[in-house]
């Protein structure tokens, strides 16, 4: 039930929760939570409440639809939305996705490569001859509230398509497999399935992966289209809580890959699908702490390991016996470059690296049983990203390539691996006009409390300053080894028109500046992920770059718990706070091995249910827990109900502990929260939708730091 008692008049009430106390016991430690009776779904008073919490907020935010109603058309405005993407050859097709003006979801299509026919010009709004969809997203979705796509997955003809399809946002998956030509849908029968399909060499029989009671990747199984699931073949089954499974084909659709995987150790097995009774065979035992990750070239095998460094290197051995013993040197990365994967093709290897803090991409020439200097992709800009796209072609010579930055909308070009000449075949469109040379885009550096070199980016419009009276937005992650790199936005466009200053602090516990970034952010280094971004925020502060009063955070999931613990450890320093599905009753969960997620998780946190030290540690730092009776600013948690990887429970029992806690007048800084009633983790489907999202979320960020309206508008020249 919820207290709807008004504190003052003509003021919108904050719904308050009722008080359960629930004693939460742990090595000698009791803490009592009040809220803990919010995380019953099937609870009528839990719904009534969500309910009335969105309700407050809408009142409490009222004001802020006119600008909700610009940022969407901006959105709009600048987006084209009948588009077309680059056709990408994979056989005896071309494959590309087109949108349309007015629609939700994208179309996937294919057409007819034709031999020796030039990869087709792209125009939009226009089917290219012969065009067959494949899946269009808007048909699927009609009358239902949430629509996704796990994956897609083509039989070895190319004859059938098997996809993944999520209505609920909870992302368990049900199988549709249709026949391409006719359009007519072959089964939906399996239903309930986790990430990954894989088809069988025949096309007869597909491989999927099913999900344990907690949500974890478990079980591979395989089922013969056009019989009952029930006679389906449990092929592994992953019995260790802390591994999640998962499954992948090679591009010579001969090969199912099996991976296992916890965050300090991975394991892999493969089924030739030419002789699918041989079993599975595995590439190297697990190890405990030996992280690696394979690519299959023909006969052999290539890894990337971290067996010899903690930035990984690239061994080579035989695919008939890849075991450890066999692993010969290819490959070993410079000081200060972490190693991230290969791909191979039949004249060359490409190496996926992060360098000086970006990733980037290098090629290595295959000459004879080895490989020559590696070269570098003919790609330079400062904070510019640059990645490989798709290329599903082993022969192929020439490659597509993407790059993009802050202010540089994304481009496609094809790169002729044997010239090195470069042909832009797309860029990014900015409607209404963008020049790059409008907006500044910077690398800062930042000292954290115990010395360590935090980089943070920074862009702007040109004509800002570090005078001391900028609003800030600043963003952080930092877990998982997850990097936050480089990438344009149009959303973004309308904060730096309005003279916010975006900054990212790319701090420890994220994997920018290699894997030992990552370690000195987890488990018991945790806390320097929330000390370098309050590091950042200060930084920010103190450089003029940021006004003392203008400085709001944002970060989502395990970002949520950054943006949580930077806020009760420095809850002066912002004038507002956004948490996305929030991740701030992490000691909660991370007590409970039933619930999704939580065991995998104990190799990031510590266990807490095993180790008195891991608990206090813990507690120390967890936003629920720490909540402190001061003033704080305004905040805004957002979240999903049907979310399956941070509970809504979280941020709503988080916020009610903000209210009863906190001394500041919350009628001038309210404490708000928007649950999502039918969406999942990545919140709403559709892209409209979640540009409405957006709108909402970006308009309570700029009212809060005072800067509605446009101070920048685009060049007029452009």
């Amino acid at each position: 039930m919820t207290d709807t008692t008004a504190t003052q008049p003509n003021q919108p009430t904050p719904p308050i929760a009722r008080r359960v106390p629930t004693p939460r016991t742990h090595h000698g430690d009791v803490f009592v939570d009040d809220y803990e009776w919010l995380r019953d779904k099937s609870n009528p008073d839990v719904i009534a409440h969500l309910n009335a919490e969105n309700a407050y907020t809408d009142a409490v935010l009222a004001a802020q639809e006119p600008l909700r109603e610009r940022l969407f058309d901006e959105i709009k405005s600048r987006t084209k939305e009948t588009d077309l993407s680059i056709p990408v050859r994979d056989k005896e097709w071309w494959y590309y996705t087109r949108t349309l003006e007015g629609k939700q979801y994208g179309i996937s299509c294919r057409a007819p490569y034709r031999d020796g026919e030039a990869r087709p010009t792209p125009r939009p709004g226009e089917a290219l001859a012969g065009e067959q969809v494949l899946l269009d997203g808007n048909v699927e979705a009609e009358g239902k509230e949430f629509y996704s796509v796990g994956a897609l997955a083509l039989t070895p003809d190319q004859n059938r398509l098997a996809a993944l399809m999520d209505f609920a946002g909870d992302e368990r998956y049900a199988v549709t497999v249709r026949d391409i030509a006719s359009g007519e849908t072959i089964e939906e029968s399996v239903t309930d399935v986790g990430y990954g399909l894989v088809w069988s060499a025949a096309g007869d029989a597909y491989f999927y992966t099913r999900v344990d009671e907690s949500w974890r990747p478990h079980q591979v199984w395989r089922h013969v289209v056009g019989t009952d699931p029930s006679e389906d073949v449990l092929l592994y089954q992953e019995d260790d809580a802390a591994f999640w499974l998962g499954i992948g084909g090679t591009h010579d659709d001969r090969w199912l890959i099996l991976s296992m995987g916890s965050k300090n150790t991975s394991e892999f097995h493969l089924m030739d699908l030419h002789d699918e009774a041989a079993g599975w065979r595995v590439v190297q035992p697990r190890t405990e702490g030996l992280d690696y990750d394979i690519e299959i070239d023909e006969d052999r095998l290539y890894i990337v390991h971290n067996r010899d460094r903690v930035d990984f290197d690239v061994a080579v051995a035989p695919l008939a016996d890849p075991g450890v013993d066999n692993w010969q040197p290819m490959l070993v990365g410079a000081e200060g470059e972490r190693i991230l994967g290969v791909s191979a093709y039949r004249d060359f290897m490409l190496v996926g690296l992060r360098a000086g803090g970006l990733p980037t991409v290098r090629l290595l020439p295959k000459e004879g049983d080895g490989f020559g200097a590696a070269r570098e992709l003919p790609f330079a800009g400062e904070l510019t990203v640059v990645g490989v796209g798709a290329n599903p072609t082993y022969e192929a010579t020439t490659l597509m390539v993407a790059t993009e930055s802050f202010i540089e909308p994304r481009a496609i070009y094809d790169w002729d691996t044997t010239t090195d000449e470069v042909t832009l075949l797309k860029r990014r469109e900015v409607l209404g006009g963008h020049d790059p040379a409008d907006y500044q885009q910077h690398r800062l550096w930042v000292t954290a409390p115990d010395g360590a070199q935090v980089p943070v980016s920074l862009v702007a419009h040109r004509d800002v300053t570090p005078d001391g009276t900028n609003p800030v937005l600043l963003y952080g992650y930092g877990s998982y080894e997850s990097s936050i790199d480089p990438y344009f936005s149009v959303l973004r466009l309308s904060l730096l028109q309005r003279g916010v200053v975006f900054a990212i602090a790319h701090v420890r516990g994220g994997g920018e500046m290699g894997r030992s970034w990552y370690l000195d952010g987890r488990l018991e280094h945790k806390k320097n992920t929330f000390t370098d971004f309050v590091a950042a925020g200060r930084h920010l502060v103190e450089t003029g770059w940021a006004a003392p009063d203008r400085l709001a955070a944002e970060g989502g999931s395990a970002g949520g718990l950054l943006i949580g613990a930077a806020l009760n450890e420095a809850p002066e320093l912002f004038c507002a706070v956004h948490a996305q599905v929030p991740f701030v009753d992490a000691l909660t969960t991370t007590l409970d091995p039933s619930l999704p997620l939580t065991q995998g998780e104990w190799e990031e946190w510590g266990n807490p249910l095993a180790d008195p030290d891991v608990y206090a540690y813990m507690k120390s730092y967890t936003p629920y827990e720490n909540v402190r009776d001061v003033d704080y600013p305004s905040v805004l948690a957002t979240t999903s109900l049907n979310d399956t990887r941070v509970f809504y429970v979280e941020p709503a029992k988080w916020v009610q502990m903000l209210r009863r806690t906190v001394t500041s007048d919350q009628n001038e800084r309210p404490i708000l929260l928007k649950t999502e009633m039918v969406a999942g983790h990545g919140g709403v489907s559709g892209r409209y939708e979640a540009w409405k999202e957006a709108a909402f979320e970006t308009a309570w960020i700029l009212d809060r730091l005072g800067a509605s309206e446009i101070v920048h508008p685009a060049s007029a020249n452009v």
